[in-house]
């Protein structure tokens, strides 16, 4: 390259011009993994990290400086690196547009690098002009954790609350590491079901309302446990359909970002290598671990050494479950449903009297339908659940009563009065919310369920109820698979539980405002409508909406931003119930 004088470094750029006669030179077939390896050889014989041109600075250790320039000006001396009177050199790498000078105060013997090293890195380096140097230098090196990674983002993350703090801590290492609210809420929906199997599990179901920030519009995913129509002959305890894989594989068709099988990894080493008993799932155990340990591969996984239920801190380890996620993650959610998975459920289900039929476990799907919304102030929309999660309705029906003046006890009994109204009659379901002469009635005792809350940082939100139908499903843990299935609702004495979450947005801004979601068997409508009502109309403190709105046996979780999201995330919070075994997460990631 001749006629081309030795290029101006300055701290904080790197001024080389591309030869005409190298523009299309093109880099040798070198794997990234080669290059990263020559990498580390170099950095261990020299510095610990990528150094630019900086100031001299009188300490002992190693020095390094990057020289943009030609071979030609590199080996006739136009290029020269800074040395310390008082370092001897051990090593000095030379490559085509690239100069590195190492020095190691004596004694220290100088660490070798492979002349294959230096070959690859000069492969990655010996390219027309310094920008493209830098791009391969970020390409092979990097800047910090890769997408996919906890710490890939930096700054404000946004925020996960949902009744188990392991499964908060899987979403929130998703929207860490890249994943948008679809993938956290797919994750956290998966850990649920290893770290609270009394409300989440793999033969389960629930019911999550996404808004997707681009389209400025919110959509319903259902996917409850499958309804049967009558008791399978020879079927003691008749299970649902389960449907919570597939529907979470439904939910993360909306807004993926992480690849699925990436979601169920979480899970599965949880499972696999142990956790802790929480606080609410021991709760939970204590409640009920008479008839529950009837139940001998139950009493296994869930008692202590002398029999008693296990308490919170003591370990949990489910190696069956860790299998059936292993096949999910491997196989696809397809092969619960119509692979070898769904043989094996087939039978393992007939062993424990759940009658499941591979017929039904085929036609399991889950559904992509509408909300049901209603109008609120500053062109806001609130969006509920739909039936068949009618749970919704009771919600919507409380939250109008709230908006006319009614206490939180009025507007609990008016919700309730809707869905049994619903429930025994059906209809308009805009006219059930509406009504105002219902007669005073409940649906009667109702399934537990588990809520969840999650937003990213661009504000896209999702917000989920799961439920077995019952606490602890039937009871029997299915042999070989891991999990408990969730008992048909309306046969016998069990009836679906009153689903309950509410997402608040603007569709013309498309601006995220408020996601909420909350359990507590026939509780749970209060449990959204209170809150919502307060932090949307009374401009209470997310803590205090919560406290003071969800009355009962009500927990609720909840995610607001004052100002919307985008635009304003010093404006959002994220809160779980203080009162329920649950965790929020999230906001900035230093």
């Amino acid at each position: 390259m001749r006629g081309m004088g030795p290029p101006a470094i300055g701290p904080a750029s790197c001024a080389c011009r591309p030869d005409p006669a190298r523009t299309n030179m093109r880099l040798p077939l070198v794997t990234k993994a080669a290059m990263g390896r020559a990498w580390i050889n170099v950095m261990r014989a020299g510095p610990a990290s990528m150094p630019a041109a900086r100031p001299r600075r009188p300490r002992p250790g190693v020095r390094a400086t990057w020289a943009c320039a030609t071979p030609g000006a590199i080996r006739g001396g136009a290029m020269k690196g800074t040395r310390d009177s008082s370092m001897t050199s051990s090593a000095e790498i030379k490559a085509s547009g690239f100069r590195m000078e190492t020095y190691r105060a004596r004694p220290a013997a100088p660490r070798k690098v492979g002349h294959i090293g230096f070959v690859l890195l000069a492969a990655a380096l010996a390219l027309p002009g310094c920008d493209t140097v830098n791009r391969a230098v970020s390409s092979v090196v990097g800047s910090g954790p890769p997408v996919g990674a906890p710490g890939n983002v930096r700054g404000f993350l946004g925020g996960v609350a949902t009744e188990d703090p392991a499964a908060a801590l899987a979403a929130r290492n998703v929207l860490s590491a890249g994943g948008t609210a679809v993938d956290a809420a797919v994750a956290a929906g998966f850990t649920l079901a290893v770290t609270l199997p009394s409300k989440v599990g793999l033969g389960g179901g629930g019911a999550c309302l996404v808004f997707d920030q681009a389209k400025g519009a919110t959509e319903a995913v259902l996917f409850l446990p499958g309804t049967r129509t009558a008791t399978p002959a020879g079927a003691d305890r008749p299970a649902a359909v389960p449907l919570l894989a597939r529907g979470l594989f439904g939910l993360h068709t909306r807004n993926p970002g992480r690849p699925f099988e990436e979601l169920i990894a979480p899970a599965e080493q949880l499972a696999r290598f142990g956790t802790e008993v929480s606080r609410g799932f021991a709760g939970d155990l204590a409640a009920v671990s008479g008839p529950l340990f009837a139940d001998p591969a139950a009493r296994a996984l869930f008692a202590r050494a002398d029999g008693s239920p296990k308490h919170a801190g003591d370990p949990l380890l489910q190696p069956e479950l860790a299998g059936t996620l292993g096949q999910l993650r491997l196989a696809g959610v397809g092969d619960m449903h119509q692979g070898t998975l769904a043989k094996r459920l087939e039978e393992s289900a007939r062993s424990i009297g759940g009658g499941l039929t591979a017929e039904e476990l085929r036609a399991g799907l889950p559904n992509l339908v509408p909300p049901f919304e209603l109008p609120s102030r500053n062109g806001d929309r609130i969006a509920f659940l739909p039936p068949p999660a009618d749970g919704g309705l009771a919600a919507a029906a409380a939250f109008t009563a709230l908006q006319s003046g009614a206490t939180l006890e009025e507007a609990s009994r008016r919700g309730l009065a809707a869905v049994a109204a619903w429930r025994q009659q059906g209809g308009d379901p805009k006219a059930v919310v509406a009504a105002t002469n219902l007669p005073a009635a409940t649906p009667g005792p109702v399934g537990a369920s588990a809520g969840l809350v999650v937003f990213d940082r661009i504000g896209n939100a999702v917000t989920c109820a799961f439920t077995m139908n019952n606490l602890f499903g039937t009871g029997r843990i299915t042999p070989g698979l891991g999990f408990l299935l969730a008992p048909a609702a309306n046969i016998g004495q069990v009836r679906a539980p009153l689903l309950s979450a509410a997402i608040a947005y603007n569709p013309n801004i498309r601006g995220f405002r408020l996601g909420v979601a909350a359990s507590g068997q026939d509780q749970a409508p209060i449990g959204v409508a209170g809150p919502a009502a307060f932090q949307l109309y009374r401009s209470l403190a997310p803590v205090s909406a919560v406290e003071t709105g969800a009355i009962g046996t009500a927990r609720t979780q909840l995610g607001a931003c004052a100002n919307y999201l985008p635009g304003y995330p010093d404006r959002c919070a994220i809160v779980s119930d203080p009162r329920g075994g649950g965790v929020a997460l999230g906001a900035i990631d230093q």
